[in-house]
């Protein structure tokens, strides 16, 4: 199987795009990895789009074939894949496995979403349609209802209270207003956060993430191809993409979500790295609570220590497990299909040692993106050339 780096990478900022169509935002995204890439378009040979909501947001469908088409790269391939929050991270894998498999030499994987235009009903209705609506639709479930019941039993065994959440808050807030592509960076203390509306209890106004516009994309090729490339590429050492229970019922642990377990542990052992080789993770932050469970499932913290290690400072960009010195999803904005490739993006600046955030002597990456109640998930790890 080939080697595959990235050789580009491209960001809208993330938050309100309300004069600019979703196309226009994938093409902006395309245009910049593209030209960082020093590929050829006509080199690209595959296109991979990661989108949720198109359809019952903005109306539109085939978005692969409209960006493709507008991006002037010919007749390709060009797919639109669906994770609910995971698609990004699961066009970013079908990139990497068509270099890897030798289908082309390049592929360009884009995530694009536009959400911020709707009313507050009906960007709730489309996400819910990451449910099993079988099941837990009839129950009136969302998504910060099942983080809220996740966070009453993680709660409920002594492993966390109000202010050590709010720390992730508090953490991931500040590190975005260092972040030019976060809307919502904020600095905040605990009075403030625990005096927030409350969405889902315990869950609370700064517990989520905000519902955003924007599309980043990434550029997938081999070495050779990759000599012309504005920064050095980087190695993509692992991808790996895993499924889990689409609805509560099926989990045997509200506070530990298998898809991301397996993900890892496949991803880790494919990079040939542990958990310690690795300088930071961006992860999927959705709610405060899940940077917690999420950091534990992972194998970056101690099962049921993810609370207390973030109350103590330990996953700041500084601590010894930089977790979202991005300022994630809580920060950045969650416009769910871009959200793995804006992880990726992330990733990439901070192994160029270029970030605004710089996590100090970062040498390997770990992404995780997450759709759904866990049903989908993807695990990517990068690398420095030299590391």
């Amino acid at each position: 199987m080939r080697k595959a780096v990235i050789a580009g990478i491209g960001s809208t900022a993330f938050g309100r795009h309300q004069d600019r169509s979703i196309q226009s935002l994938a093409i902006d995204a395309g245009c910049a990895a593209l030209v960082e890439s020093g590929v050829e378009r006509s080199r690209i040979g595959a296109l991979y789009l990661g989108n949720f909501t198109a359809g019952p947001l903005c109306g539109q469908e085939v978005l692969a074939g409209i960006t493709a088409d507008e991006l002037g790269l010919g007749p390709i391939p060009a797919t639109k894949v669906e994770g609910a929050c995971a698609s990004g991270g699961i066009a970013f894998r079908h990139a990497v496995m068509a270099v890897r498999a030798g289908l082309c030499d390049a592929a360009i994987a884009l995530g694009v979403e536009k959400m911020a235009h709707a009313s507050g009903a009906d960007v709730t209705a489309a996400l819910n349609c990451a449910m099993d609506n079988r099941s837990d639709g009839p129950s009136g479930l969302t998504f910060p209802g099942f983080y809220g019941l996740a966070w009453r039993k993680y709660a409920a065994a002594g492993r966390a209270n109000r202010d050590d959440v709010s720390a992730v808050v508090i953490k991931n807030k500040a590190a975005g207003l260092k972040n030019p592509l976060a809307q919502m960076g904020a600095d905040l203390d605990l009075e403030t956060i625990a005096a927030s509306a409350y969405i889902a209890d315990p869950i609370q106004l700064y517990d989520c993430c905000p519902v955003s516009d924007g599309a980043s994309a990434v550029v997938v090729t081999t070495p050779e191809l990759a000599r012309d490339a504005v920064a050095e590429p980087l190695d993509i050492l692992a991808t790996v993409q895993t499924s889990g229970a689409p609805r509560i019922a099926g989990h045997a642990d509200m506070c530990s979500l298998v898809a991301t377990v397996a993900a890892s542990s496949q991803a880790l052992e494919e990079a040939g790295l542990g958990v310690d080789d690795l300088s930071l993770a961006e992860l999927h932050d959705c709610f405060s609570i899940a940077e917690i469970l999420n950091s534990e499932d992972l194998g970056l913290v101690p099962r049921g220590e993810g609370a207390a290690w973030a109350a103590e400072g330990r996953t700041g960009s500084g601590g010894d497990r930089p977790i979202n010195p991005s300022g994630g999803l809580l920060a950045k904005g969650h416009p769910v299909g871009a959200t793995g490739l804006g992880q990726i993006y992330e990733a990439t600046i901070q192994l160029r040692g270029t970030h605004s955030n710089q996590v100090r002597g970062a040498r390997f990456a770990l992404t995780h993106n997450l759709g759904g109640a866990g049903v989908a998930c993807t695990v990517s790890i990068l690398g420095r050339p030299d590391a």
